[in-house]
């Protein structure tokens, strides 16, 4: 499962590449997304591109008798993993432009061109519709089951006694999280639009960067903080989970009711206020620490990989609530983070989250 949300992450900013349309003059949000999206994939498709040389460098040379089938195993294993390695370093600087993208659109300093809202233009998400049998031909509107591209970001921190208060992580946006998937929504009764059965697959990024310079350290088995000797860059330093996980939802669609021209009802979601209730099930790929500091007159950047007892497995509840493709989204881990402390300290994230259908 090693670096599988990153994989993940990069097929979903394919689907994003339907943008149609829009007056580059004055970006809107979702431009801006898509350029990001695309940033995302060009970085991939030029690490994929190396990587595949550097192989085929490799294989030259094992026909070649120069090394052995061992070793030549061991060199493209290596290869991979400084390849992901570098992948994910570049899409952490896209994932950062795209968390600034969110709190200026939450900020209002994204101002939407006219024209688009006169309709000159227009934009158009993938909605990968999924033809659900169920569906009445004559029925205007969307399948039953359509699909959605799925984005959040915001704060994250944990509670720690049942409170959140007085936390050892700091509350700006060094300690964040950011999910992105796709989601797949289901109309459960065919005449009434208000209840949906929401299902996907995301990949999370959970990061938290203690207070007062320290570090979190492994010792006899319990993960604890520790001042750290050397003066930390709080920029760069912080902790990171990256999770696969499988939200499920039940969801209230209050979208006003809409008839075509011969009076007939047309089903559609995310027309007017939505709130989703429901939880989530995820899968750890890895846990790493990043630590950032001056030595000497140098920057280092340092970055560990291991487990700190990190449980394998978290699972908990989720909600939002927001108005047509943008919510208020907040989640809560019901399994303590690190499963072996004495003391018990469960992940919450409270975000913006969008649903694009």
């Amino acid at each position: 499962m090693r670096n599988i949300t990153i994989y993940l992450a990069l097929s979903l900013c394919l689907l994003a590449s339907k943008l149609v349309a829009q007056d580059q003059t004055n970006p809107t949000f979702e431009s801006k997304a898509k350029a990001i999206a695309e940033k995302i994939t060009s970085i991939t498709n030029e690490e994929k591109s190396n990587l595949k040389t550097e192989v085929g460098e490799v294989n030259l040379q094992l026909e070649k008798g120069t090394i052995t089938k061992e070793q030549a195993e061991d060199r493209k294993k290596k290869l991979a993993e400084a390849r992901a390695a570098i992948i994910e370093n570049r899409i952490a600087v896209a994932q950062l432009e795209l968390k600034d993208l969110v709190q200026k659109q939450v900020d209002g300093k994204i101002v939407e061109n006219d024209t688009l809202k006169q309709g000159k233009y227009s934009l158009e998400f993938p909605s990968l519709k999924v033809k659900d049998k169920s569906k009445d031909q004559n029925q205007v509107g969307e399948y039953r089951t359509t699909s959605q591209l799925v984005l959040a970001t915001g704060f994250n921190n944990l509670v720690t006694n049942g409170a959140v208060a007085n936390s050892d992580f700091k509350y700006n946006r060094s300690s964040s999280f950011m999910e992105w998937g796709i989601s797949f929504n289901t109309r459960i009764f065919k005449t009434n639009n208000i209840y949906h059965f929401k299902y996907g697959l995301t990949g999370v990024y959970n990061l938290l960067t203690p207070t007062d310079n320290r570090y979190f350290v492994d010792t006899n088995g319990q993960t604890t903080l520790a001042t750290y000797p050397t003066e930390l860059r709080q920029r760069d330093t912080y902790f990171k989970n990256v999770f696969v996980t499988v939200p499920l939802f039940l969801e209230f669609d209050f979208s006003k009711k809409q008839f075509d021209k011969n009076n007939n009802r047309i089903f559609k979601i995310e027309k007017g206020f939505r709130f989703g209730i429901g939880g989530f099930v995820g899968y750890n790929t890895n846990s790493k620490q990043f630590l950032s500091y001056e030595e000497n007159g140098y920057r280092i950047n340092e970055r560990q990989k291991g487990n700190w007892n990190v449980s394998n497995y978290n699972y908990g509840l989720s909600t939002y609530f927001g108005y047509k493709a943008t919510s208020l989204y907040l989640k809560y881990d019901l399994n303590p983070m690190f499963k072996n402390n004495i003391v018990k300290q469960n992940n919450i994230s409270l975000g913006i989250r969008f649903d694009f259908n």
